[in-house]
């Protein structure tokens, strides 16, 4: 094989369809209905997902303000992506779907009760069922709502997804959102040292102030 000279340009991809699509995708979520959180029926399918927070808690008010009238900005996003996905491996899923997003719904419903400060009433949840081939989308379409929305927790608080790490794993630092939000049995086990509530705090204003209606 002739060595060619190194042309950057040769390796850039692009194809305006991809992005139209995920464009699509993403028009398609923000019109799906919104629902208390858990979901109040028990559903299959893996996709993509949105919390909303409607609440009094005074950390949080810059939300309860933004979505007074209309649900646009997502407190956190997430994916439940199918069995062996992440491997590329082929699943009884592709064919027998799972309630894997309905599970992660019910997930996130445990740590916010756990939480202190939080009130699972004060959330609602909208979500993107995606099947087959189209689950090859999720991460895409999920990358593209956090980049439009900038949820607080993914983009300014980390923690929320997290899970216990299990046995013999507990000398890591609670998550900033365990700092806030106390009550995870789990993160209560973690031993590390956590960063200081004042300025997990102040980060989370700075973040919020920065929101606004497009």
């Amino acid at each position: 094989m002739i060595r060619e000279p190194f042309d950057r340009s040769k390796h850039v991809y692009h194809n305006e369809a991809f992005v139209e699509l995920v464009k699509d995708a993403v028009r398609f979520f923000n019109g799906t209905p919104v629902h208390p959180l858990p979901s109040p029926e028990k559903f299959l399918g893996t996709g993509v997902y949105a919390l909303y927070y409607t609440g009094g808690n005074p950390i949080y008010a810059r939300y309860k303000e933004l979505n007074r009238l209309s649900y646009d900005f997502p407190i956190y996003v997430g994916k439940a992506v199918p069995d062996g996905w992440r491997q590329s491996r082929i699943s009884d899923s592709e064919t027998t779907p799972s309630t894997k997003l309905y599970r992660r719904l019910r997930e996130h419903s445990r740590s916010i009760s756990s939480g202190e400060g939080l009130n699972l009433a004060d959330f609602l949840c909208r979500f993107v069922i995606v099947e087959k081939e189209g689950s090859d989308m999720i991460g895409s379409i999920e990358a593209a709502l956090i980049k439009l929305n900038q949820p607080l927790w993914n983009s300014g608080v980390d923690g929320f997804g997290n899970h216990d790490p299990g046995r013999g794993r507990y000398e890591q630092a609670r998550s900033d959102w365990d700092v806030v939000h106390t009550g995870r049995v789990w993160a209560d086990r973690l031993n590390g040292i956590p960063n200081d509530k004042s300025d997990v705090l102040a980060s989370i204003a700075n973040h919020l102030k920065n929101l606004k209606k497009l």
